[in-house]
């Protein structure tokens, strides 16, 4: 298949790579850039765990000025890619949640449950749940510690694509990313909505299904290996 990939480095090439190795022909073209927020502030601690619900969470501590004193702590990931990306960092305990935000709080809930320090959730500016609730009465303290950065447009050669038909799919990974593919297709909805748009989850899909795409898939679970799973190999 003709795919394009919308999500941003370094997980877009990452993604792209296992794409080709499946046979499949792929254009690389990030529509959010992430960028760590350098004088983010942690508070004081000490804290139990890191909470991370995303690869970029454990990159943006892996550069924090207090690097060694997070990487001293254990690491609770969303799942296997997030807990893949804490131990590139520098994480030497992890354990992934294996789903998505309601099954690592679950896990944070049965692991920390009656501890009296708080756990430190590294986050994203924009988030879609809110993990605090979902932990119930554990302490959370969360620190914003990354942003998405939106892309102005297309690239060149992704709207060159689009505008000639020569996409068969498009792969989502988040719903900030699905709206801003949308934003970037005003003026060209009919062929950026043509292709097969598979999608991380059904809440990235919300919008897609609402502008009118009629070929919208979803993972059955919110991770990466679940997404390529719906890619139809090539005949």
């Amino acid at each position: 298949m003709r795919l394009l990939v919308t999500r941003p480095e370094p997980d877009g090439e990452r993604t792209a790579a296992q794409l080709r190795a499946r046979g499949h022909d792929v254009l690389l073209a990030p529509l959010l850039r992430i960028e760590a927020i350098a004088d983010a502030d942690l508070g004081i601690g000490p804290w139990a765990a890191v909470l991370l619900t995303s690869a970029n969470g454990a990159r943006a501590a892996a550069t924090h000025r207090r690097r060694n004193e997070l990487l001293a702590l254990p690491a609770l990931a969303v799942g296997g890619s997030s807990a893949e990306a804490a131990r590139a960092a520098g994480f030497t305990n992890v354990s992934s949640a294996d789903g998505d935000g309601g099954d690592l709080a679950r896990l944070a809930a049965a692991r920390f449950a009656g501890n009296d320090r708080p756990l430190l959730y590294l986050a994203g500016e924009d988030r879609a749940r809110d993990l605090v609730a979902d932990t119930g009465h554990l302490l959370v303290h969360t620190t914003v510690v990354y942003r998405a950065v939106k892309a102005a447009a297309f690239s060149p050669a992704a709207r060159a694509a689009l505008e000639a038909g020569r996409l068969d799919g498009v792969l989502h990974f988040s719903r900030r990313s699905v709206e801003n593919y949308l934003e970037c297709a005003a003026e060209l909805a009919g062929p950026a909505l043509a292709p097969v748009h598979f999608c991380l989850s059904a809440r990235a899909a919300e919008p897609l299904k609402a502008a009118g795409a009629a070929q919208v898939r979803v993972a059955a679970r919110p991770e990466e290996a679940a997404l390529l799973a719906l890619v139809t190999p090539p005949a």
